[in-house]
């Protein structure tokens, strides 16, 4: 090569070490990582059943205790587990992030272990500003204690201890409470969140001589009675929860690893309210804040469970979003399915008393699940013309179920449908529609329409040609008044007689009454684009009944003034009567038309003044 175009050799640069400012990690952890300080207590816990699995993965009979001890700001953890050694100590408690259940061959059994990221001792600064550890190894027969202390301005020390210092194998932490986190460490509130943390824990742990471990589960407790045994779960769920429960459903899924149970709320709750639940990890709590545990229609319940098969964020204290929680899931999912068709066979009196609270969440299970809506067909409530009933009662009664989309559409039809005879269930709420329009799939036979304004007028008798005829300039006259309402105006003769007037539209004349309000609001430009929108959609109509004796009446005036304005009185009430909103130009209409009857009712004439 020519030496004047050869480049000089470039030594490769020597690696450097990141530093780690332990303050503001600790920082970090207290006001991101976690979500209070009482986290250090399960990770505390946490550590010491690690330990002690560890040690009874190769000493079968090895003791199994953690004590605690809380006295004068300072806190205490004994475990009976496998301990640590010098070198351990180095490589474990001073690397941040590295985490014994990824040493020693225990890759492979990690499922064992709570705390798998390495970082759970530094949750203790968050409330102590000095850590001290105690350790002799169970793994080297003379191994000798070590001790490793840690201030939270990261630096830390080792040394070895004589014998005397720690006679068994395990692990001592001591703690000593930073300025202003004392309370956390006063007995009363370690015994409290042990309780929390570790009522579930298999292992003897205990504040003080006072057991923290309720065993076994209450769910897994022999009862003397099924009646018994809801009693007793009532009891854990008021506890637990602060409610009564209606009902408990059992989540016993062996092939997810999952053991628990779920409670039925006694008051009903929005869907889009996010449901908590308490979830065990190997006995440990690890939230009382669940989310994405059960599918989004299950948000009736509020459930509490064991598991060992799912994972844990790094902060443990939310549930990882992968394969297995979405296999749970619906594992879970399907454990309520079976408790409502169980109800269904079985105790239709439970049934309908959970479906007059939460018969929301079971319309939308059916909605997207045939045989769940095969099942609850003759259960779920549904408002119709004929009262409150279920679908299949709805169609027994009438060959055709006809149903609305909105709440407003039933309103305007329903009372004047029913006198008719056609039958209309209000799919204005939520899953109705979608229920009603799922029937023939679930019912076949079944003949489901969406009711418009075509299709009740239609149902309405028509008048007499000659009587129509005779009443043209009447009709006239109304027709005349509410034309710039985009209102039609329609003679029938409908019963009840009560009625003197029904305003139908449906959503396609909505539209185009709402398009036809903004071209006259808009500027040249827009007025140009909305108007090439317009469409040949019907308009919405006014039905005045030829039965009812007040339109007799109105049909009678001689004055096309006087026909006008009771004509926007009769429409105004229509609206009224439907429970429409009411639009600016509606009140405008309203307003005028009162005023001017109250005008006619108190014109004088002045020729009879005079004769007086």
């Amino acid at each position: 090569m020519d030496s004047q175009t050869s480049q000089p050799s470039q030594a490769s640069p020597s690696p450097h070490t990141f530093q780690v400012d332990l303050r503001g990690l600790v920082d970090l952890l207290s006001h991101h990582l976690y979500s209070s300080p009482k986290v250090y207590l399960r990770e505390l816990l946490q550590n010491a059943v690690d330990a002690i699995t560890a040690r009874r993965a190769e000493q079968p009979d090895a003791p199994a205790a953690v004590r605690l001890y809380a006295e004068g700001g300072t806190l205490r953890v004994e475990d009976s587990g496998v301990g640590l050694t010098e070198s351990d100590v180095h490589s474990l408690l001073a690397t941040i992030g590295r985490s014994s259940k990824r040493n020693d061959g225990l890759e492979s059994a990690r499922s064992d272990f709570l705390g798998q990221f390495g970082i759970g001792l530094l949750a203790c600064f968050v409330v102590a500003e000095r850590i001290r550890v105690v350790s002799l190894s169970a793994r080297t027969p003379d191994a000798v204690p070590v001790e490793w202390t840690a201030a939270d301005d990261g630096s830390y020390t080792v040394r070895t201890l004589p014998r005397e210092a720690r006679a068994e194998p395990g692990t001592t932490v001591h703690l000593v409470a930073r300025a202003g986190a004392g309370e956390w460490l006063s007995p009363e509130r370690v015994r409290t969140l042990a309780r929390d943390f570790g009522a579930l824990l298999p292992y003897d742990v205990r504040v003080g001589d006072e057991p923290v471990a309720d065993l076994p589960a209450p769910w897994d407790r022999p009862y003397p009675s099924p009646a018994g045994r809801r009693v007793a779960l009532a009891r854990h769920c008021r506890e637990l929860f602060g409610f009564t429960p209606l009902d408990s459903i059992d989540l016993d899924v062996p092939l997810a690893g999952v053991r628990g149970v779920a409670y039925v709320l006694p008051t009903a709750v929005s869907p889009a309210q996010r449901a908590s639940h308490r979830v065990h990890l190997k006995g440990m709590l690890l939230t009382e804040r669940a989310e994405q545990l059960l599918p989004d229609w299950a948000f009736f319940v509020r459930c509490v469970l064991d598991t060992d098969s799912l994972r844990p964020t790094a902060s443990r204290e939310s549930l990882y979003e992968d394969e297995t929680l979405a296999a749970v899931r619906e594992a879970l999912g399907e454990r309520i399915r079976s408790w409502l068709t169980g109800l269904a066979a079985n105790d239709p009196e439970r049934l309908a008393a959970f479906l007059s609270v939460h018969h929301l969440g079971v319309k939308s299970l059916a909605r997207h699940d045939p045989e769940m809506l095969r099942t609850m067909l003759p259960w779920l409530p549904f408002e119709t013309s004929d009262g409150r009933l279920s679908l299949e009662e709805f169609a027994q009664r009438h060959p055709v179920v006809h149903f609305t989309r909105t709440v407003e559409e039933y309103r305007q039809v329903a009372p004047i449908a029913s006198a008719q005879g056609v039958g209309v269930v209000n799919g204005g709420y939520t899953y109705d529609s979608e229920l009603v329009e799922a029937l023939p799939a679930v019912r076949p036979g079944t003949a489901v329409s969406e009711l418009d304004a075509d299709t009740v007028t239609a149902h309405l008798d028509t008048v007499d040609p000659a009587e129509e005829l005779a009443l043209a300039g009447f009709l006239a006259a109304a027709r005349s008044r509410l034309d710039p309402l985009n209102c039609d105006v329609v003679l029938r003769a409908f019963h009840p007689l009560s009625v003197p007037a029904l305003h139908l539209d449906d959503r396609a004349a909505r539209h185009e009454q709402a398009r036809a309000e903004a071209e006259e609001q808009a500027d040249d430009l827009w007025a140009g684009i909305l108007g090439s929108l317009r469409g040949s959609t019907p308009r919405a109509r006014l039905v005045l009944n030829h039965l009812n004796p007040l339109i007799r009446r109105i049909s009678s005036l001689g004055d096309p003034e006087l026909i006008g304005t009771a004509t926007e009185s009769l429409y105004g009430q229509a609206l009224l009567m439907a429970q429409r909103p009411l639009r600016p130009a509606d009140s405008a209409l309203l307003n005028r038309a009162f005023i001017g009857l109250l005008e006619w009712a108190t014109h004088t004439d002045p020729g009879k003044d005079d004769r007086r």
